[in-house]
């Protein structure tokens, strides 16, 4: 998708529209000053699914860390527990 780039004077102008542009595409826009990259701003309901994704990759890479220096592994019933787990909190997201 194309990156939405906007002046920084456009936002006291044109916040609700701006504003409606992050809520209605669910994705950041990117605030310049002088023709320079200053700002990102985004919808509260994306914030807050990039930041639960983040925090998912987060606990992934430290659990791939932990296999890597050889720590215990999760039992097959551990492991289905914690996806079941996930694939609920991902569909409850997505509705």
């Amino acid at each position: 998708m194309t990156p939405i780039i906007r002046s920084s004077s456009d936002i006291r102008k044109n916040y609700n529209q701006i504003a409606e542009i992050c809520r209605d595409r669910q994705t950041p826009v990117f605030l310049t000053k002088n023709g320079v990259g200053d700002t990102v701003i985004m919808d509260m309901e994306t914030y807050s699914r990039r930041e639960e994704d983040l925090a998912t990759a987060e606990r992934l890479l430290a659990v791939e860390r932990a296999r890597v220096a050889g720590t215990k592994d999760l039992s097959v019933e551990e492991f289905r527990a914690n996806m079941k787990q996930a694939i609920a909190k991902g569909a409850a997201q997505s509705e």
